[in-house]
């Protein structure tokens, strides 16, 4: 397969699933109460209202540069976050959770579908060599990392509002909340720059569990 192809569509996959990722925190506070996301027009499939220009463009072709010299990388990137107002949940706390968990199930969700296509597909009679094969391979890796990496408990992260909703009130979460998201910006670079191998085994074992490769 022409590499710059393979390339367009890690993208176009990249861009989808940061959508969806993010339609689903909107949803998820829809249901919990609160119209922000909503009103601010970001429950819709249109790019143009989700595409923050270096997180789902610039720095997903800075990633993709090694391809061109014949090397691997991992492509990944984010959307624009979705709005929601705590003012109008019922539980603020818990609440920030579950929109927060949204997001990560939603690439779940997605990767497990191909996923379960790439299973049945030898009954149709695809070889396991087909294109279709790597493109679909390719939808469930790709979301599969942006649930893995959007876990990680550091701001701005949806795990970090996952893990601020299951501390327990007290001054010690409260400083600890304080402190990363004062300082959570500056680990999460340190993370991605090198710390992202820490994932890969996660990634590469939740990958083999859903396709069985």
């Amino acid at each position: 397969m022409d590499q710059i192809t393979f390339l367009i569509f890690q993208l176009a996959v990249l861009i989808f699933s940061v959508m969806l990722h993010e339609i689903s925190h909107g949803y998820v506070a829809e249901h919990l109460g609160d119209p922000t996301a909503r009103l601010a027009g970001r429950l819709t499939l249109n790019p143009a209202k989700h595409i923050d220009p270096f997180g789902s463009v610039i720095l997903p072709l800075i990633l993709s540069i090694p391809i061109f010299f014949g090397q691997s990388s991992i492509i990944f990137g984010w959307a624009k976050p979705v709005p929601y107002n705590p003012a109008y949940l019922k539980n603020p706390k818990t609440g920030g959770g579950k929109i927060a968990l949204a997001g990560p199930v939603s690439n779940l969700i997605i990767a497990a579908t191909f996923g379960i296509l790439l299973r049945i597909m030898p009954l149709f009679g695809y070889p396991a060599d087909s294109t279709l094969y790597v493109f679909f391979g390719s939808i469930v890796y790709i979301n599969i990392l942006l649930a893995v990496f959007n876990f990680v408990p550091l701001p701005p992260l949806d795990g970090s509002k996952v893990l601020f909703s299951l501390l327990p009130p007290g001054e010690t979460s409260l400083r600890l909340i304080i402190f990363l998201e004062r300082y959570g910006l500056f680990f999460l670079l340190i993370f991605i720059f090198f710390g992202f191998g820490l994932i890969a085994p996660i990634i590469h074992w939740i990958f083999k569990i859903i396709t069985g490769f």
